[in-house]
């Protein structure tokens, strides 16, 4: 009998390295003075500036307006991401909006504006530093209807059937263990809850020196899922309604991640859509 590739200590080991690293990358994301402080790949979605006019120039390439950046706190906009969810949300009045990887609160508190006062939003970071900074933005701001957590996103510290609408931009991409965390979505969605993602997709197989490569994996793009696999593991997971779109207009930007590699030619990013159904089983 052969002895099998991989005993699960091994895979808790590389799933905790990969965690670290990703972690550890956004750390200096979240202190960076200038983008040769943050993750080493210039002008990445993990790539960020002090600059708000850079900022402001990344975010409005991703689909955000002038007004939108102007109703967050100054910090806030950190140039992350690769698309605006909030835009294939459709959020209303009074709606539980959760977060997934909400770095230094950007998305939340659009998020906050839309569901208003009598809505709630839960923002997930498993990055102390950025967590931090994005609680300090909740005091600039004076949001009442915004909190932070610290967790991972593949055991959320929050209640089953809590929220409405999950929102993430470019962050699910990060796990090591995508299955855990659209299972952990599904569970903390009401029923007919929905998944409003952005975030970054293989059109073709990535090469094993991408895969591999940490500063790739930590930029959004070493660790991207082929698009029907991603597509298998949200339906897996017990969503309907799944719908994956990719934005080939996306490539102007992603481009620009990596200079030094072809990542056009392997990636991009996507909307990516899925309901709760209103009956489980």
């Amino acid at each position: 009998m052969s002895k099998p590739c991989c005993s699960s200590k091994e895979i808790q080991n590389e799933h905790d390295a990969h965690r670290n690293n990703v972690r550890n990358s956004y750390a200096k994301v979240a202190n960076a003075s200038n983008n040769e402080e943050a993750c080493g790949i210039e002008s990445s979605c993990c790539g960020v500036s002090d600059d708000s006019a850079i900022n402001t120039l990344i975010s409005t390439r991703l689909g955000y307006s002038q007004d939108d950046l102007d109703k967050v706190p100054s910090g806030a906009d950190m140039g992350l991401g690769c698309g605006n969810p909030r835009a294939i949300a459709a959020l209303k009045t009074g709606e539980t909006v959760v977060d997934l990887g909400a770095g230094g609160g950007f998305d939340c508190f659009l998020a906050a504006h839309e569901v208003g006062t009598a809505g709630h939003v839960i923002g997930i970071d498993m990055t102390p530093d950025m967590l931090s900074k994005a609680r300090n933005n909740v005091a600039k701001g004076g949001f009442k209807n915004v909190e932070f957590r610290l967790g991972e996103i593949e055991n959320l510290p929050i209640a089953n059937d809590t929220a409405d609408v999950i929102i993430s931009n470019c962050v699910i991409n990060l796990s090591p263990n995508k299955a855990r965390v659209f299972q952990e979505a599904l569970r903390i969605l009401k029923p007919g809850g929905r998944l409003a993602i952005s975030d970054v997709v293989a059109t073709v197989e990535l090469p094993l020196e991408m895969k591999n490569d940490p500063a790739l994996i930590a930029g959004c793009m070493g660790n991207a899922s082929l698009i029907e696999t991603l597509e298998t593991l949200i339906k897996e997971a017990g969503f309907e309604n799944v719908r994956i779109e990719p934005k080939d207009e996306s490539k102007e930007f992603i481009r620009d991640w990596a200079p030094n590699h072809n990542v056009t030619d392997y990636v991009v990013s996507a909307t990516i859509e899925g309901i709760k159904p209103t009956t489980l089983g």
